[in-house]
């Protein structure tokens, strides 16, 4: 029996320093409409996120619209790179990619953060047996996820993430068989 599992990457947010409270933008807010909208046809049982506001407000349209409640699951929430501002994001977060292992002072280490997103992906495949989950997350977490699967999900792929984007893993038994996009924003 399959489970299918609805990674859905946040829409644009409006930035604020406050990383757990920050909204989405209007056009965040017309993106998250586009994806209520898909994940409709998709017979969808649960929805999960992160703690984040900003995903959450990316999922909610889906789980009002099914008449079900958001279940907030912490190890969905973003990666943390590191304690505070980095000085350079491009180069901080390929640095992060290039070796697994390394973390940043206060940060987690991507397979630090992976191990945190696939002990919570395994909660959800095995409470949520047979059914459509969708999951609110953020664009590192989610491909650290998939990258636990297959290697090709890795950091070029992460910089080609639209915002939002949505992926379905499919399993088979808890085994990953598929993995397909079904949307990707093009504005």
């Amino acid at each position: 029996m399959n489970t299918n599992i609805y990674l859905v990457r946040h829409a644009m947010s409006s930035y604020t320093s406050d990383e757990l409270n920050r909204p989405l933008s209007e056009k965040g807010y017309r993106d998250a409409e586009r994806i209520r909208s898909i994940l409709l046809t998709e017979n969808i049982d649960t929805v999960l996120s992160s703690p984040y506001k900003r995903a959450i407000q990316t999922v909610e349209g889906i789980a009002k619209q099914i008449g079900t409640e958001i279940i907030l699951e912490d190890g969905f929430k973003e990666r943390k790179i590191a304690e505070g501002l980095v000085e350079n994001f491009e180069s901080d977060i390929t640095k992060l990619w290039t070796n697994f292992n390394y973390a940043f002072k206060g940060g987690e280490s991507n397979l630090e953060a992976q191990n945190r997103g696939i002990l919570s992906l395994n909660k959800v495949l095995n409470k949520h047996y047979g059914k459509n989950i969708v999951i609110g997350t953020h664009g590192n977490i989610m491909v650290l996820i998939m990258n636990f699967f297959d290697s090709k999900y890795h950091y070029d792929f992460w910089k080609h993430l639209s915002m939002p984007d949505i992926y379905k893993l499919s399993f088979d038994d808890n085994k990953l068989a598929e993995v397909k996009r079904i949307f990707k924003d093009k504005t």
